[in-house]
C-alpha cells in the first residue's frame, strides 16, 4: 500500500514529493541512477521483474516528474494487469524533450487509451516541475475526473491506493499533516536540506499498523489494515514464499501478452514491506535534489541504515539541440 505526498508549503522549495513504495520484498528492483541510453534524461529505480522494466516515480533533467499508486484490491494477486503499469509513467519520461509534451495532452490520452483500462488500477501524478501536477485514474471516463495539484502555495496533498477523492483513509490524512508539521518544524528551526529529508524521511517511518494476534499472518490477512499505516512493517517471511512458489508458478500462463512476455508471479507472493523511501525537493529556480533510500535488497534482507542511500542534485534544463534531433 504505497503512499505518495505532495506538498507546496515550504517556503524555500516550490515543490515537496515523498513516497513510500510498498512491495513483495523479493520482486527485483534495480537502485535510482539515470537511465541508459536513449533515456539518460530520467532518473529514477526500475522494477526489474518485467521486462519493461517500468518505475513508480521518476523525474527528468527537463523537469517531468510522475509518481504511480495502485489501486487495493482484496487479494494482492488481483492487482496484477494485463499490461505494466509502470511501462505508463515511463511513457511518460521517457517521451523525446523536443516534444515538450503538455500535461494535458498527456493525461486525455491515458482516459481515452483502451491499453489503460488492461492494467491494474491506478493513479497517476505526472507533470512538469513547477507546473500544476495532474492526478489521473485509469478508471476515469472523462477529463472532468482529473484532479490537479501544486497549483497554489501552501497545498499538501495526499494519495495512496484508492481514488484521490477517498478521505477516509487514516494513512493519508496523517501523512498530510505530518508532512504539514515536518516542514513548519524545519521552517521554524533554520534546519539545512538535510535535516528536511530526515524529517520527511521520519514522515515516511510513521508506523500505525495493528498488529494482528493470528498466526502464519500473510499480506491478504492484513490487507484490509494497510489504509491504517503509512509505513508498513515487513508481513509474512521468507517460508511464504516457497510454499506459495508452485501456485504461483502456476498462474503465470495468465498473464502472458505479446507486449510484457511472462509474469513471475512468485514476486507477488512472500514477504512484504515498505521497500523504498524517496524524497524530491525542488526549488523555483530550477534546483532538483532527488534521495531514495532502500530498505530491503532483492534477497529481502534488511539494508543497514545509510547504505541503501542515494542522493542526486542537478538543475533542470532546456533540451539541447542534439535532444531535439
Amino acid at each position: 500500500m504505497c503512499i505518495a505526498l505532495i506538498s507546496t508549503a515550504h517556503p524555500s522549495y516550490s515543490l515537496i514529493v515523498i513516497d513510500n513504495r510498498d512491495e513483495f520484498l523479493h520482486r527485483p528492483t534495480s537502485a535510482p541512477d539515470w537511465w541508459p541510453e536513449p533515456s539518460s534524461h530520467v532518473l529514477g529505480s526500475r522494477d526489474l521483474a518485467r521486462s519493461t522494466h517500468g518505475t513508480w516515480m521518476g523525474v527528468t533533467k527537463h523537469g517531468k516528474l510522475a509518481v504511480l499508486t495502485n489501486y487495493r484490491e482484496d487479494k494482492a494477486s488481483e492487482a496484477i494487469g494485463v499490461f505494466s503499469r509502470g511501462l505508463i509513467v515511463n511513457n511518460w519520461l521517457t517521451s523525446p524533450p523536443n516534444r515538450q509534451e503538455a500535461t494535458r495532452e498527456f493525461v486525455q490520452a491515458i482516459v481515452a487509451s483502451p491499453e489503460a483500462k488492461q492494467v491494474g488500477g491506478f493513479s497517476l501524478v505526472c507533470g512538469h516541475i513547477n507546473e500544476p501536477l495532474a492526478i489521473v485514474s485509469n478508471r476515469a471516463s472523462d477529463m472532468d475526473h482529473i484532479t490537479w495539484v501544486a497549483t497554489e502555495k501552501n497545498q499538501t496533498r495526499g494519495l495512496s491506493n484508492t481514488s484521490v477523492d477517498d478521505r477516509s483513509w487514516p494513512k493519508i490524512i496523517d501523512g498530510e499533516k505530518l508532512m504539514e508539521s515536518a516542514i513548519a518544524d524545519h521552517v521554524q528551526a533554520e534546519e539545512d536540506e538535510d535535516a528536511l529529508i530526515d524529517r520527511l524521511l521520519q514522515v515516511l517511518s510513521t508506523d500505525t499498523l495493528p498488529r494482528l494476534s493470528e498466526e502464519n499472518a500473510t499480506i491478504d490477512t492484513y490487507i484490509h489494515h494497510l489504509r491504517k499505516s503509512i509505513f508498513i512493517p515487513v508481513i509474512g517471511s521468507a517460508n511464504d514464499l516457497n510454499q506459495t512458489a508452485e501456485k504461483a508458478a502456476a498462474r503465470v500462463e495468465d498473464t502472458i501478452t505479446p507486449s510484457n512476455g511472462p509474469v513471475d508471479q512468485s514476486y507477488t507472493c512472500g514477504s512484504y514491506g515498505t521497500q523504498k523511501q524517496t524524497v524530491l525537493l525542488a526549488r523555483r529556480d530550477g534546483r532538483v535534489r532527488y534521495f531514495e533510500r532502500t530498505l530491503y535488497d532483492n534477497n529481502a534482507q534488511a539494508v543497514p541504515l545509510g547504505q541503501g542511500d542515494h542522493s542526486f542534485e542537478f538543475d533542470i534544463t532546456q533540451a539541447s539541440t542534439q535532444d531535439r534531433l
